[in-house]
């Protein structure tokens, strides 16, 4: 009798250790999505609300595993419900950005431009970034947000002006444009200045 009840708990056991490992991955992740960073770990293990669900679905599955009593069981599933339901809403209005652009500067293949574009509603929004390095050392340097709110702050053109120079271009050509030049320090890659623009 001993032994069977072991079984249930040590599931239990192995399920919250798989939540407590996918949060520890997240944060992992989260910290590599900082300027600087590794682009690799951030792009596979920087996923809040997939491991917010994951997690708490992990640790019902444990209660209903581990417990035997009714009510904690109803009320770990009425939680886990509620959170889901919570959620729900994020991933409806979720627009994860999509990488349109990846530029490899003049004469330095380990060195790349790289332009995200993405929404808030209906307005547009950009985020260009340099990344330095190679596989899975390749760092990410933050360059600059554009909110196309109010026109003169998009994003028109990115381009490289040199092996460590970026030239940003934001307005509307047809109206008014202003030009941007980004300097990049020569060994990291990583910008002197940083804009933010809407």
């Amino acid at each position: 009798m001993e032994t069977t009840a072991r079984h249930p708990r040590k599931r239990a056991r192995g399920l919250v250790l798989a939540a407590v490992l996918l949060c520890l991955a997240e944060v992992a992740g989260w910290w590599c999505s900082r300027d600087g960073g590794l682009v690799l770990v951030a792009k596979v293990f920087h996923h809040p609300l997939l491991f917010g669900v994951l997690v708490v679905g992990l640790l019902t599955a444990a209660v209903f595993v581990g417990v035997r009593n009714l009510l904690v069981r109803i009320l770990a599933g009425v939680a886990a419900g509620l959170a889901l339901l919570a959620a729900f809403p994020f991933f409806l209005l979720a627009s994860l950005p999509e990488e349109t652009s990846d530029r490899t500067a003049p004469g330095r293949p380990d060195r790349h431009l790289v332009i995200e574009e993405g929404s808030a509603m209906i307005d547009p929004l950009w985020w260009v970034y340099v990344d330095e390095g190679w596989g899975p050392t390749q760092r990410r340097w933050k360059v600059g947000y554009f909110n196309g709110d109010d026109y003169t702050n998009g994003l028109y053109e990115a381009s490289w002006a040199g092996p460590d120079r970026i030239r940003l271009v934001t307005g509307d050509p047809e109206d008014e444009t202003q030009v941007h030049l980004i300097d990049l320090d020569p060994e990291t890659g990583r910008p002197l200045r940083t804009l933010s623009m809407g």
